[in-house]
């Protein structure tokens, strides 16, 4: 793993933070500490790191204050946001703050390594940021846009998962279950139709005619299937 590689820690509990930095560490990032919003905001412009760990609950300053006002400053790389169990990240619209994804705490150190490693690896491999085009479509999922004829649209947290995971994808059958799962991870409590109104919202968004889709077709007692060439 490239050392050059910078994590801002932003975490007022300083043994969630010290345990945090350290498993990192020993990952081979560096980290950069902050406790509250100002330092934060600080170290991040100044330091420019990959990723942003970003607690949702901090001191003085909302953490989606902190996102908002860096993206507003020019800062586009990855935000991950700490948020505690039972804070609905959608209900929150973390996504008007530029809010790139979030994890659940308490979370399982090994699940943090291992989505930070995977969002690493992929800028590595990618010159820009990531970006999906299809038809006159183009899908920037660390900013949850999508540019449609040159229109931008923003997309929930859940939305953007869920267009992601069908761009990444395309032309496979995905059933309900998989879907569940890879949106909202093992550990939540939904149901079908929960997910079933969140692709209706999605439609809207992408489709021309939400009531026939193109591209996010549905599969009959199966799940979903996300239809194109090109």
């Amino acid at each position: 793993m490239n050392k050059e590689i910078k994590i801002a820690l932003v975490e007022d509990d300083e043994n969630l933070r010290f345990l945090v930095a350290e498993r990192l560490q020993s990952e081979g990032y560096k980290v950069l500490e902050a406790g509250n919003g100002d330092d934060a905001e600080k170290i991040i412009l100044e330091e420019q790191p990959q990723i942003v760990l970003l607690d949702w609950m901090l001191p003085g300053k909302q953490g989606s204050d902190v996102c908002a006002n860096i993206r507003e400053q020019g800062f586009d790389n990855l935000v991950i946001m700490m948020t505690a169990k039972g804070q609905d990240v959608d209900k929150i619209k973390a996504y008007n703050f530029g809010v790139s994804d979030y994890i659940i705490k308490p979370f399982n150190m090994d699940v943090l390594v291992a989505m930070i490693d995977s969002k690493i690896k992929f800028q590595l491999n990618s010159e820009k940021s990531e970006s999906y085009r299809f038809a006159d479509m183009e899908h920037l999922p660390n900013t949850h846009l999508l540019i449609r004829a040159g229109k931008k649209t923003e997309l929930t947290i859940l939305e953007n998962r869920i267009l992601l995971y069908f761009l990444k994808n395309k032309n496979k059958v995905i059933n309900r279950e998989e879907l569940m799962m890879e949106v909202w991870g093992y550990n939540a409590d939904v149901n079908t139709r929960t997910l079933d109104m969140h692709i209706v919202r999605l439609r809207k968004k992408i489709e021309s005619n939400a009531d026939s889709p193109q591209f996010l077709q549905t599969v009959r007692g199966i799940g979903y299937k996300f239809v194109y060439a090109g």
